[in-house]
């Protein structure tokens, strides 16, 4: 079985490919200790769909604000999601958002594995 899957189950399609191909070069022990702070900071993309959703119909932004996007967020907030089509794109976008917040993350932490 995956040895990635093992330690961060929760990662799939393009997630997991990317981290495969991260941490390919990677003993058990850094494995372990990098799934251990990535599953700590890690963003799941159904949380983003969720905070999307918010976003667009009581607090705009606060989907970028949740991907540590604070400039945005404050745009957000002061044009109401972007009259709305920012708001729109992020719920049809999440996966996509999640996975270039976790790659950036990823990227993140590796450096001190």
């Amino acid at each position: 079985m995956n040895r990635i899957l093992l330690e961060i189950p929760e990662a799939t399609g393009e997630e997991l490919y990317f981290l495969e191909r991260l941490l390919e070069t990677c003993d058990q022990e850094q494995l372990s200790q990098f799934a251990r702070i990535y599953r700590t900071r890690r963003r799941d993309p159904q949380n983003v769909l969720i905070f999307a959703v918010i976003g667009l119909f009581v607090i705009p932004g606060i989907q970028r604000l949740y991907l540590n996007k604070v400039l945005m967020a404050v745009l957000y907030l002061f044009t109401a999601g972007l009259c709305l089509i920012g708001s729109i794109i992020d719920i049809v976008n999440y996966k996509e958002m999640a996975l270039e917040y976790n790659q950036a993350v990823a990227y993140e932490i590796i450096e001190y594995v």
